[in-house]
């Protein structure tokens, strides 16, 4: 057995020797054991504990093995939970009937204790690879982007990196002004607290407003917004962005989390960049750098969009100020931005941030 609390293994049989005899050989294994004498009886157990392998009898007055078997695997929570038949019915029919249901292994009758613990001592070791790999793949996706997580898992099976496509995209920089100046006069784990808690409402906002994050640049972020509505949708984040930075309990004194955001809409490059050790999937391209100097152009509170922004905003509650002309480093010519301006509020308005 394992290290660890000991794992619940689930007994569903009618006779009652049979159930007994199995509980005893488990239990010196180190197994906690639930029995149950008919199918129904074990799928109530099932739905309201936490089973991790079941030993089903096939034939069982009622709800037999092989429909408890369907029904568990019809749970979320079941889908990969080792299930083992252990009946003394061994024709090939009846084997055919109990993979189909969803079993996993077959185990017949008079059942040796050596050969049930290595059964299912190693279905439960393929159960707790399964459990490590969804803890890995939940914690990745606070890491790395959806977009990158997929590209990842299709790698692992095929083996194949994708080409990198060209897209039309919107892309938003944020940046906390002032915020390593403040290094000086607060503590760095208090400023490290504000700075990661603030990222994170970003982070949050970004998601629900239908973008991804890029990637971190120190005290902002970098969020790629796709589709028909990706402008207005960055646009609305952008705003919410500097609403909850406002409405941070750190910001009593208007010092802190003064942000500045840049958005630009345009075609970029998405694809890997480095080396065969080391990729990053990133969005690449003029759009990406024209959205960063727009963000370094935006004033403490204000939020810059370039002209193509605001054409391709179809939200008539956005409000966009007079068209000016500004100077982008790398560009040729001036670039034509607005300020995107926050929307009326009524008095006593407050946000919900």
């Amino acid at each position: 057995m394992r290290g660890g609390p000991p794992l619940n293994v689930l007994i569903v049989d009618d006779d009652a020797t049979s159930r007994r005899l199995l509980a005893r050989m488990l239990a010196n294994e180190g197994y906690t054991v639930t029995e149950a004498a008919s199918g129904s009886d074990a799928l109530r157990v099932a739905l309201r504990g936490s089973v991790d392998a079941f030993l089903l009898d096939v034939r069982m007055p009622g709800m037999d093995g092989l429909e408890l078997c369907r029904r568990l695997r019809a749970t979320a929570r079941y889908r990969v939970a080792p299930i083992l038949f252990v009946t003394a019915i061994d024709d090939e029919e009846s084997l055919r009937e109990a993979f189909a249901a969803g079993a996993d292994d077959f185990l017949a009758k008079p059942f040796s204790a050596v050969v049930l613990r290595a059964r299912l001592g190693a279905h439960l070791q393929k159960l707790e690879y399964y459990r490590q790999l969804e803890r890995l793949r939940r914690n990745l996706a606070r890491y790395v982007s959806p977009r990158t997580q997929h590209l990842v898992e299709a790698y692992t099976v095929t083996g194949i990196l994708p080409p990198p496509i060209a897209r039309e995209v919107c892309v938003l920089f944020s940046d906390i002004r002032g915020f390593t100046a403040l290094s000086d006069e607060i503590p760095a784990p208090r400023l490290f607290e504000i700075l990661s808690r603030h990222l994170g409402v970003q982070v949050d906002l970004v998601y629900s407003h239908g973008g991804y994050i890029d990637k971190f640049g120190g005290d902002g972020v970098m969020a790629v917004f796709e589709g028909p509505q990706k402008a207005e949708n960055a646009c609305r984040c952008a705003l919410d962005i500097m609403d909850a930075a406002a409405a941070d309990p750190a910001n009593e004194n208007r010092r802190l989390l003064q942000v500045g955001i840049g958005i630009h809409a345009g075609e970029a490059l998405i694809g890997n960049i480095g080396s065969d050790e080391h990729l990053d999937y990133s969005v690449i391209g003029q759009t990406v750098n024209i959205a960063s100097r727009l963000c370094d152009l935006a004033e403490p509170g204000a939020i810059v969009v370039s002209e193509a922004v605001a054409r391709a905003s179809r939200d008539d509650g956005l409000r966009f100020g007079p068209a000016r002309t500004a100077w982008v480093h790398g560009l040729r010519e001036p670039l034509t931005i607005r300020a995107l301006e926050p929307p009326y509020r009524p008095a006593g308005f407050r946000s919900r941030a």
